[in-house]
């Protein structure tokens, strides 16, 4: 059964294919059944480009659990990131940013 949960996003940045790489200009974010990976129903993350051909794709199929511990890696090197920029950039500390440890 298709869940048809799909979330696009514009996305700037590159992705490699093979031994090149390409710049991106979407990412899509789906819940589905898996095409690839030998698992029932998938986060799956296809990062392309659609202006160029259809071989301009990286995709990714993660478990829910998976798919949690990512989104988790990525709120915490966000965070970590906007810290160190408002650092550099002499803005300080943004201390909604900062999480107690």
């Amino acid at each position: 059964m298709c869940t048809s949960i799909i979330e696009i996003a514009r996305a700037e940045g590159m992705a490699k294919r093979g031994d090149s790489w390409f710049p991106l200009s979407t990412s899509v974010v789906a819940y589905d059944h898996a095409r690839h990976a030998p698992l029932g129903d998938v986060i799956t993350l296809d990062f392309i480009n659609a202006a160029l051909d259809p071989g301009a794709r990286a995709g990714v199929e993660l478990t829910l659990d998976s798919a949690k511990a990512l989104r988790a890696a990525l709120d915490r090197a966000i965070a970590a990131a906007e810290y160190e920029e408002a650092e550099i950039r002499g803005k300080g500390v943004v201390r909604s940013l900062v999480r107690a440890a």
